[in-house]
């Protein structure tokens, strides 16, 4: 489990592709120091699991599944990636409950900015619109963010970028059209388990 606060930008220095998975390998002095063989990594928001490591660097390796469902497979060699390690239950839970489980991918359909924030207008899957609320929790590459706006219409979510988090991830990096791994609350959809197993007679 993670929080979507994210611990350090890292960057992918090299990847081995195979026929169905793919091996990564990520450059973070920081984060590398403080894992071990078969720990859980958000890689922008995919849970992924350390394979080898070093002082300097560590390896994931990418199922197929992953690769096609999340923006992982379009990863290249220099991309910056935002870093999550595991939550031990002694932190504090300073963003929301994210399993790393990316539900699809996010479109950015425009950004505008002024001196304080920015805002950041995403087209998302129309299935995952049911999980989303106004001042909910939603994940964008691993980065917990409040919703500030929705637009069912055009299937679209709004959320307000501060200048920490702009400085501390890699969403500064992106542009309109650019695709960002998308995790909803996963409260909201155990909410609609419930109900709908409720209903069966």
């Amino acid at each position: 489990m993670f929080t979507g606060l994210i611990q350090a930008i890292g960057q992918v220095s090299a990847i081995e592709r195979q026929e169905s998975s793919a091996r990564v390998v990520i450059s973070n002095s920081e984060i590398a120091s403080q894992i071990a063989q078969g720990d859980s990594v958000s890689v922008n928001g995919a849970c992924l699991t350390v394979v080898s490591f070093d002082k300097t660097n560590f390896a994931v390796d990418v199922m197929v599944q992953t690769l096609n469902l999340t923006t992982t497979g379009s990863l290249e060699v220099g991309s910056a990636v935002n870093l999550e390690l595991a939550t031990r239950t002694a932190d504090r839970l300073g963003g929301h409950i994210v399993q790393g489980h990316v539900d699809g991918i996010a479109k950015v359909a425009a950004i505008s900015a002024d001196s304080q924030w920015t805002r950041m207008d995403l087209a998302i899957p129309k299935d995952l619109m049911k999980y989303v609320v106004a001042q909910g929790s939603i994940c964008l590459e691993g980065v917990s963010l409040t919703v500030g706006e929705l637009n069912d219409a055009a299937n679209q979510v709004s959320v307000w970028l501060i200048p920490e988090t702009l400085a501390k991830t890699n969403l500064s990096t992106k542009s309109v059209g650019d695709n960002l791994n998308i995790e909803v609350d996963i409260l909201a959809k155990y909410v609609e388990r419930l109900i709908a197993r409720g209903q069966e007679k």
